[in-house]
């Protein structure tokens, strides 16, 4: 049986044993740090040949492979066996539900309209859009939705009133604040509405600011004894 040489380093030639990092005369590092010398010290020590360091990158796209094929084959076993249960299972078609949804219109502002009969026919045709008087001898709350000197002429006033109508406001007139006990006299005061509390005139500020009067707002009027 022959024996196995003696290892020596290759610099200094001093026998060295097979495990020694470095050499103990010259300083030499006998086994350079890594995976693979590693791994091809182990393979020396349990066999005599060494087939050399392509050894190791052949073994591992090997197993990489092997691997790889053997997830393969589970994941077609798993997409024939759901396919398999797809097409034995239920068949019935889902229930289908129709939304259907009416046609909306855009509402147009709201306009007095009068209904007239004529036999079986019936015809609506627009109301006339006019500025009102105040109630006489009646108290009650209203929207203020502008103020004009008297010197301004009353013209100004049923003009900036029309204005009030065109924005499609309810209730528009023009009163004299004079014959009114609550209001400053030497105005021309551009109302609208006619509302029995406080809190249903406030509640109409929101839609006298949609229509442009920002600064609407609500005020009793009482007429003058």
């Amino acid at each position: 049986m022959a024996t196995e040489p003696e290892a020596r380093c290759p610099r200094c030639g001093s026998p060295v044993d097979r495990m020694q990092e470095y050499c103990v005369e010259c300083g030499l590092r006998l086994h350079p740090p890594g995976v693979v010398p590693a791994l091809a010290q182990g393979w020396r020590r349990r066999f005599r040949w060494y087939p050399g360091d392509w050894i190791w990158p052949s073994l591992l796209a090997l197993l990489i492979a092997a691997i790889a094929a053997a997830g393969a084959i589970i994941w077609t076993r798993d997409a024939q066996s759901a396919s398999s249960e797809t097409l034995v299972g239920d068949t019935s078609p889902l229930p289908t539900t129709v939304v259907t949804t009416p046609p909306t219109t855009a509402a147009g502002p709201t306009v007095p309209t009068e209904t007239t009969k004529t036999g079986a026919t019936t015809t609506t045709r627009r109301g006339p859009r006019k500025l009102i008087e105040w109630p006489r001898n009646r108290s009650a709350w209203t929207l203020v939705l502008a103020s004009l000197p008297i010197s301004s002429s009353r013209q100004a006033a049923v003009a900036k009133a029309k204005q009030g109508l065109d924005a499609d406001l309810s209730e528009v007139g023009v009163l004299d604040s004079a014959r009114y006990s609550s209001l400053h006299p030497g105005y021309y005061v551009v109302f609208s509405g006619v509302y029995n509390s406080l809190g249903e005139a406030q509640d109409a500020i929101s839609e006298a600011a949609d229509a442009g009067y920002e600064n609407a707002y609500a005020r009793r009027i009482t007429p003058a004894r």
